[in-house]
């Protein structure tokens, strides 16, 4: 083991708190659900940015590069300002959802440039401009673009020019699990002498002003010397820390309370405040801050002239020791050293050799981005809706706008989240992508977070787990038990032992999901599912969670393969637990009969009904069902009709001879139920090394076989004019650029076009888009699945790729070209530029930008440019796992 790898042991047999202090703040708690007590739930309205600096959060905290104890009772952050702007720079900027024209976007520049598993090492960056913060500017000039324009950012403002800004890279390594030392380096980009305040704020969160009596925490200034400054925090449950700032500088005091007089015209009710450092600092309000020295936030105050190309280096130290004799000097330089050392240690051992340099820079800021992308995630969902005895009672009418269902939903957990600036809470399916890469180099941490979203307190005591805060009765693809599947498997094949336990325990919470499926969203009892929303967007023409325009319900061809290839998922995790246990076997069965009932619904409703495989395109679609019982096939070759290919597994003919019920089983239906095994490839015929596979997508090796559904589609997925994007699979076929679909109900007509970049739909807010960009989820399942038909079909079954190209390939092959295609996002090509930037010349130009990697939602059909979030590196981080298979299989 490397040192990091044993540290990651000591949590796990020492119950060592390595992981106590983390990055556990997050980037935005401002407009969020939680912090939304309106009587309307517009949660951008109720609670903005302009309000953040001066209200006291009830659910969490934010801050710039920023950490926090893991119950984010007391945290820390920068705050700077540069002498010009309007406030102190606490927290990142962005246009709320109202505010943008293709919804919230944040509008600074930050980079997670480093990170470990327990956080011993991490490093982030953050680019500060010299000039004015251009707030209006952005609200105003986005405000002016319509859906067909593109998103007016930082940079199309001109602030940095010359580049005047200033880089400020915060570093943090731990000499033990509760000594922090910290590193703030700032560098002066621009050509002349400029102004920086940096102001390391220190402060607990606000848990003391919701109910009568509770004890509130205290900051106070200690004995200091000439060389640091001590702040000592006292909190009843968090005990003592110490926060150390080097040099002499001055300290202020405020309190986390709620500026009632700027607000809402009211006397406060203490003389001190939230916004008091900014007050203080910005507008020189020397009453601001307590003189006293105590508070429950405070700050040192450096003031640094920087020269034209100058650095200055701050040093802070926070630790549970209170009598650190000399907490800077030789030892601090030492630790700092070695953890850097230890983190090269750790992702080296973990790159294969194969890898290029570039290569490795790339997964390691991918692992960096999903670390930092943890958050403490606190929302008593009973509490929020009652309201608290202090504060005044909420409207009642909030009671019935979102969530009400979920009254059990208690959280306070470190969270992997999508991105902590846009998406700032949980969402079930990203999660379970999250911890694909996360099992690389965490695999606890990864099979806590699915065992967590399954846990009481959590899921719905009817089955269903929660989508995401905005909308928790929202459907998202049921993605768990492959993530619990693919997790067990990725530790077993690292450490030699897989976690059946973990297995296990999962397993027996999802058969309660699953049962929440088949109930709930199979409307007339015949294996096809609904599931509305799917976790993706805008993809159809109507919104699918909404109700449908014409009346009627859809057919989906997605949600009816997810359901499939839960049934698979779940009849190898059943095969795996039966090794030790005979009853799994039984439930094998089950699944396994399942899966033949959804196949054939699939393939074939019956009768005179419309199937969702359409024979003459060669493809799946939803299907809608009117009133009168018309059904219309929605013709839209999007995503949805690719995801019947992710419904496939193997099984050795070894695992069959163990299990002889669950093999008379297999045996019996292909004797006695040929109308069901005719939809299903392939029960009967032995593939490579005498394998079966179960399939919702019949193969042959024979190219001419015209009933092959895997070749047909395979021919629009590898189609260069379709789907196949030169940085991976589309989500919506271009073929829909020159013809696009329509659909019409009365006058109003619904319509799908391709659209590459930015959506021009309203619809979610128009911060997402599926109708052309490339997702990284998707089409990671999309290359798992190639990769496990060629396992049954061998080298043997070859299609051309790109179709019409002359250029044939097997599977494997296949599935090596698209992984190729979507590295190549962030590699440079041979200009020197990486896709991922677009038409940024800053970033593709300029060295001090061009090595700082951003992790987007999406990106460009046509020339992978990322678009949506911009630090979304929870799913995106997938492209770490792609790079570990390239190196590890070649390619």
């Amino acid at each position: 083991m490397n040192t990091e790898q044993r540290r990651l042991q000591e949590i796990k047999d020492q119950n060592i708190p390595w992981k106590k202090w983390g990055p556990y703040l997050s980037e935005r708690q401002w407009g969020t659900v939680r912090e939304d007590y309106s009587h309307d739930g517009q949660a951008w309205d109720y609670f903005s940015h302009d309000q953040a600096r001066s209200r006291a959060y009830r659910w969490g905290e934010d801050g710039l590069g920023g950490i926090s104890d893991d119950h984010q009772l007391l945290c820390f952050a920068i705050a700077l300002w540069n002498g010009q702007d309007p406030i102190l720079k606490e927290r990142l900027f962005g246009l709320t959802g109202t505010e943008g024209n293709h919804g919230e976007d944040v509008k600074e520049y930050y980079f997670y440039l480093d990170n470990i598993p327990t956080h011993a090492y991490m490093k982030f960056l953050y680019k500060y401009p010299q000039h004015p913060f251009p707030y209006s500017h952005l609200i105003r000039e986005n405000a002016q673009r319509g859906r067909e324009g593109m998103e007016f950012e930082l940079l199309d403002t001109g602030i940095f020019s010359e580049n005047r800004y200033f880089d400020v890279c915060v570093e943090y390594a731990k000499a033990s699990p509760e000594d922090i030392l910290i590193k703030i380096t700032v560098d002066n980009r621009g050509s002349d002498e400029a102004t920086l305040h940096v102001l390391p704020m220190l402060w607990f969160r606000n848990t003391w002003s919701w109910e009568g009596g509770k004890e509130k925490p205290k900051l106070e200034q200690i004995s200091s010397t000439n060389d640091f400054r001590k702040i000592a925090a006292h909190h009843p449950q968090l005990g003592e820390y110490c926060l150390y700032s080097q040099g002499n500088t001055c300290v202020l005091f405020t309190d986390n309370e709620t500026n009632l007089d700027r607000l809402f015209h009211v006397p406060n009710e203490g003389d001190y405040v939230k916004d008091g450092i900014n007050d203080y600092v910005v507008n020189r309000q020397k009453e601001a801050v307590n003189p006293h020295k105590t508070g429950t936030k405070a700050a040192p105050h450096y003031f640094m002239d920087l020269p034209a190309g100058g650095r200055k280096i701050i040093q802070l130290r926070l630790s549970q020791n209170r009598d650190i004799a000399q907490p800077f000097g030789e030892e601090f330089e030492r630790i700092f050293i070695t953890r850097q050392r230890e983190a090269n240690e750790f992702y080296d051992q973990l790159a294969p050799r194969s890898l290029t340099v570039e290569q490795r820079q790339i997964q390691r800021q991918a692992f960096a981005g999903l670390l930092w992308n943890k958050q403490y995630y606190n929302y008593n969902v009973a509490q929020w809706l009652k309201g608290d005895e202090t504060m005044p009672a909420p409207a009642p009418e909030r009671e019935f706008i979102r969530n009400r269902q979920w009254i059990h939903l208690e959280s306070e957990e470190i969270i992997s989240m999508p991105d902590k600036w846009e998406y700032p809470w949980f969402a079930a399916w990203d999660l379970a992508f999250h911890c694909i890469p996360l099992a690389l180099i965490d695999p606890d941490f990864a099979k806590q977070q699915l065992d967590l979203m399954t846990r009481e307190w959590y899921m719905h005591p009817n089955g269903q787990i929660p989508a995401y805060e905005w909308n928790f009765n929202d459907v998202n693809p049921p993605v768990e038990a492959w993530a619990t599947w693919r997790v067990y498997k990725i530790e077993k094949k690292y450490s030699g032992k897989g976690d059946r336990t973990f297995l296990e325990r999962v397993f027996q919470k999802l058969l309660l999901n699953f049962t929440w499926w088949v109930n709930r969203k199979d409307t007339d009892g015949k294996n096809v599912f609904e599931g509305g929303f799917l976790g993706l967007d805008n993809i159809g023409v109507f919104d699918r969670s909404a109700q449908l325009p014409t009346g009627g319900h859809l057919e989906q061809a997605d949600s009816t393969s997810w359901m499939a290839m839960y049934c698979l998922n779940m009849l190898a995790i059943a095969l795996e637990l039966a090794k030790e246990n005979p009853v799994y076997e039984d439930m094998a069965t089950k699944f396994f009969e399942h899966f033949l009932y959804i196949a054939d619904a699939l393939n074939h409703i019956g009768g005179d009904k419309t199937q969702l495989w359409d024979n003459e395109e060669g493809f799946f679609f939803d299907v809608l069902n009117l009133p009168n019982g018309e059904q219309i096939p929605l013709k839209i070759r999007s995503i949805v009709g690719l995801i019947p290919l992710l419904a496939i597994t193997t099984l050795e003919p070894d695992l069959l001879e163990q299990f002889p019920r669950f093999k008379a089983r297999l045996e019996w239906f292909i004797g006695h139920r040929s109308d069901l095994k005719r939809n299903v490839a392939c029960m009967e015929t032995s593939g490579e090394k005498a394998r079966r596979m179960l399939a919702l997508c019949y193969a042959t090796r024979d190219r001419l076989v015209p009933e092959d559904k895997l070749r047909r589609i395979l021919n629009k997925l590898l189609d260069e004019n379709e789907f196949l994007s030169p940085y991976g699979i589309r989500s919506l076929s271009r073929y829909h650029h020159d013809n696009p679909y329509s659909f019409w109900v009365g006058d109003k007509e619904y319509r799908v076009s391709y659209e590459p970049a930015e959506s021009t739909s309203a619809l979610f807010g128009g911060n997402s888009n599926w109708r052309g960009p490339i997702w990284l989820p998707l089409n990671f399942l999309i290359i798992e699945a190639l990769q496990q038909f060629h396992h049954y079909l061998g080298d043997q079954f070859q299609v051309e790729c790109p179709t019409a190209s002359g250029q044939w390939m097997n599977l494997w092959q296949v599935s090596q070209d698209l992984s190729q295609r979507l590295i190549r996002l962030f590699l440079n090509n041979p200009s020197g530029c990486r896709p991922v930037f677009g038409g940024n010349n800053k970033f593709q130009y300029d060295p001090q930008w061009h090595n700082a990697l951003l992790f987007y939602e999406y990106f460009h059909g046509d020339n992978g440019a990322g678009i949506g979030a911009s630090h979304q590196t929870g799913w995106t981080g997938l492209i770490a796992k792609l790079i570990q298979q390239m190196g590890e299989y070649g390619g």
